[in-house]
């Protein structure tokens, strides 16, 4: 799908693509309600929606990132609601289907500035300042049967992940893999992340995961 993607705005990359065919490789539930997290350039959510779900909402902090999904949504007609807001503070409801490809870099500076474009991926010293929060908050806002599905990287302890949304109740496992070379960003933070024995001498790639809970 071509997108009109505004300047500054995170662009599709392999942790997006493997997150959506994952999502896709299941059938979506009868008039799925869908939300996706972070959705930046709307990717994900478009595709959903072409994919049949009955309403989507795609929620992002960006400014930018919400105009150009809207100015998308718009273009091919498709069922999709974009909403400024801090992940599901901005939304209401119980929705079938929760999805994100949130920040989850680690860094050792704090977070970025609020127009800086390392907002899409700097995520604290561990990676997960915005996945423990996913992790509390996703499972009080599905559906019955519901599931939340989330991508990030091996480094941000997949295994915390599986924990976090066991422990509200769902029932989550590691469902994909998938390997891919370090990126521009990773590349940039070799030396932090050797000393900070998150990767290892000459290690050049990382493992990407994708989480599923889901609720009875």
């Amino acid at each position: 799908m071509l997108l009109l993607r505004l300047p500054g705005v995170y662009a599709p990359q392999e942790d997006t693509l493997l997150l959506l065919n994952t999502v896709l490789a299941e059938p979506l539930p009868p008039n799925a309600r869908v939300c996706e997290l972070g959705t930046g350039s709307g990717h994900i959510a478009l595709e959903l929606a072409a994919a049949g779900a009955g309403e989507v909402v795609a929620v992002d902090i960006a400014r930018r990132a919400i105009l150009g999904t809207r100015i998308n949504a718009m273009l091919r007609r498709l069922p999709v609601q974009a909403r400024r807001g801090d992940l599901l503070s901005g939304v209401a409801g119980l929705f079938d289907l929760i999805v994100a490809n949130p920040p989850y870099v680690p860094t050792c500076d704090g977070p970025p500035p609020a127009h800086s474009r390392a907002r899409a991926w700097d995520a604290g010293r561990d990676g997960r300042a915005l996945l423990d929060r996913i992790c509390r908050d996703a499972p009080g806002r599905l559906a019955p049967g519901g599931s939340v599905w989330l991508v990030h990287s091996a480094l941000c302890d997949p295994g915390r992940t599986v924990a976090l949304l066991s422990e509200q109740g769902l029932t989550a496992e590691v469902v994909k893999k998938d390997e891919i070379p370090f990126g521009p960003v990773m590349r940039s933070r070799e030396a932090w992340l050797r000393a900070e024995g998150l990767i290892g001498p000459g290690e050049n790639t990382e493992t990407l995961v994708v989480v599923r809970g889901t609720r009875a």
